[in-house]
């Protein structure tokens, strides 16, 4: 299994238990890794047969920027769905953090991995 990905997609939206979070929009920053079979693509030269990034990061861009869940963990569930089941991604790797966060961290999140990652 070949990877697509990208990485420190960063978007504002509404996410955060604490009630100054639901006024403010914060930024999350995604990293995705995508498993994905190149070798059509690579053998055609076209983006037809190829995993199109810019495709799902507008998508995921958009779904982000419309949503409010309280938690990172339900955030990073739900884009993991958007990716498997709207770009027919067998497998995703997924860091979702929120830079800033916590006091003295960098960066705090979640990392999920859905679907089978095959050979």
């Amino acid at each position: 299994m070949d990877i697509v990905y990208i990485r420190d997609l960063r978007v504002k939206t509404i996410i955060g238990i604490y009630d100054w979070e639901r006024e403010q929009q914060q930024v999350v920053s995604i990293n995705l890794e995508m498993g994905f079979d190149n070798s059509k693509a690579a053998a055609s030269d076209s983006i037809e047969d190829a995993l199109d990034y810019k495709s799902v990061a507008k998508r995921l861009i958009s779904f982000v920027e419309g949503s409010e869940f309280f938690l990172v963990e339900t955030l990073a569930e739900k884009i993991c769905e958007i990716v498997c089941n709207e770009f027919s991604v067998p497998w995703v790797k997924l860091s979702l953090g929120k830079p800033g966060a916590v006091t003295g961290a960098q960066d705090v999140g979640v990392v999920i991995e859905r679907g089978d990652k095959g050979s």
